[in-house]
């Protein structure tokens, strides 16, 4: 395996054409691998806009059967252009039973399996509880020709509890497709810094590259604010997107891991033993 990697986050305002959103983001894809990325991450629901910021039963439509067109067209050209893609989808498992999901295909088009949403908000706007069952598969990690990698969604990246199992099954790069902005309940408030800042120091806790990729544009009442990054295991970014449409690309040295973890010894000091009120709701 390639000691260096060259990851791409693709970044994107979505319309509400399911194919057009399908059609631009393959066009950027295909862009990524002319500029000699390895790994390329889609953002969170990437071929719709972000429909929880109302409850319609009319949404459920959009969601897909697995395997679907739309994630066997991204295997397709996984395979054709030697590309790990990391795929979010809005999942049907049964009728009446959805996840938000992402599927993972390596570079030679081989499906390697899914992830599904742990944690789901639901806040104004994101109302995500009335669309999405909490995932059911646990935390994988998906070995690929290009590195181990874990993907956590959007509201995942928030808890550094998942971050940690990921890191302690080996992942190298932690990937959060993601659909962020304006909080309605307080519109002068931007969590761009606290966005950035808590999944940086997901990186630097567990000593992992972490990657995060935003969406951009105004859906119906709400404006997101892209500023998609990639970070190393030290907490320095490596690229950072704008406000806008854009892909962004960085190198991955993954000798850093082992440089940050024979530096600070955070997993040889862990005292287990000790968490468990950690598994209690309330520890009164």
């Amino acid at each position: 395996m390639k000691k260096c990697v060259k990851v791409a986050l693709i970044q994107l305002a979505c319309g509400v054409d399911v194919n057009a959103n399908i059609a631009k983001t393959e066009e950027r894809i295909r862009e990524a691998a002319a500029h000699g990325a390895n790994i390329v991450c889609l953002q969170e629901l990437f071929n719709t806009q972000y429909f929880p910021q109302h409850v319609d039963v009319k949404y459920y439509s959009l969601a897909e059967p697995l395997p679907s067109p739309t994630t066997e067209r991204m295997g397709r050209l996984a395979g054709e252009l030697g590309l790990v893609i990391i795929v979010p989808i809005f999942e049907e498992a049964q009728p009446g039973v959805y996840f938000n999901s992402v599927v993972i295909y390596d570079a030679d088009g081989r499906y390697l399996g899914k992830y599904r949403k742990n944690h789901i908000p639901d806040g104004p706007q994101y109302l995500e509880k009335y669309y999405f069952t909490p995932g059911d598969l646990g935390y994988p990690i998906f070995n690929t020709k290009y590195g181990k990698l874990a993907v956590g969604i959007c509201w995942d990246q928030w808890f550094p509890e998942a971050a940690r199992i990921f890191a302690l099954q080996g992942a190298e790069i932690i990937f959060y497709p993601t659909a962020i902005g304006s909080e309605p309940d307080r519109p002068d408030y931007s969590s761009a810094n606290a966005w950035r800042t808590i999944i940086r120091a997901h990186g630097i806790a567990n000593g992992v590259f972490v990657a995060a990729a935003n969406r951009v544009g105004v859906e119906q009442n709400m404006t997101f604010y892209g500023q998609s990054f990639i970070s190393d295991p030290f907490g320095d970014c490596l690229a950072q997107a704008s406000d806008q449409e854009e892909l962004i690309y960085a190198e991955l040295d993954y000798t850093k891991i082992r440089e940050l973890r024979d530096l600070f010894q955070f997993f040889r000091d862990r005292r287990v033993e000790t968490y468990s009120p950690i598994l209690k709701k309330v520890i009164e």
